[in-house]
């Protein structure tokens, strides 16, 4: 059940990698996810590496999709924030494969941040959005 249609406005040229707006149907539910960092349940964070914490970073965002019934083709509107942004630039196209393997090709309205730090320790990634479920479940 598609409830998600991108918003793509000629004027602004054709977005690559995200879309620039995500409208939501009748029958959806909101779901927000709070910022999610590359930790595991004890709260470490499992890599140094920036791929590696975008990786773990997004299935930590996408399990909480999928808790609540949802997957990929759900998710409206993500921020991405970041302490590097030339480890963001450089890893592009790894970044892409990651994505690719966790979201498939659904792609969001995005934005991605550049921030001085996090507040968990060692965390270079941390992901945020919006996703909206059917009310009955069904996907």
């Amino acid at each position: 059940m598609n409830i998600l249609s991108a918003i793509n406005p000629a004027t602004l040229g054709k977005p690559s990698g995200y879309n620039n707006g995500m409208l939501a149907g009748r029958g959806a539910r909101a779901l927000e996810v709070a910022g999610q960092v590359a930790w595991d349940q004890a709260h470490r964070i499992v890599s140094k590496d920036f791929i590696g914490q975008f990786d773990q970073a997004l299935r930590n965002f996408m399990d909480v999709v999928r808790h609540a019934g949802g997957g990929p083709e759900h998710v409206a509107e993500m921020t991405i924030y970041l302490t590097d942004k030339k480890a963001y630039l450089d890893s592009v196209k790894k970044l892409g494969e990651v994505w690719r393997a966790v979201m498939g090709k659904n792609f969001p309205a995005m934005a991605a941040v550049v921030v001085a730090g996090l507040v968990e320790e060692g965390a270079q990634v941390e992901i945020k959005g919006t996703a909206y479920l059917p009310l009955d479940g069904a996907r």
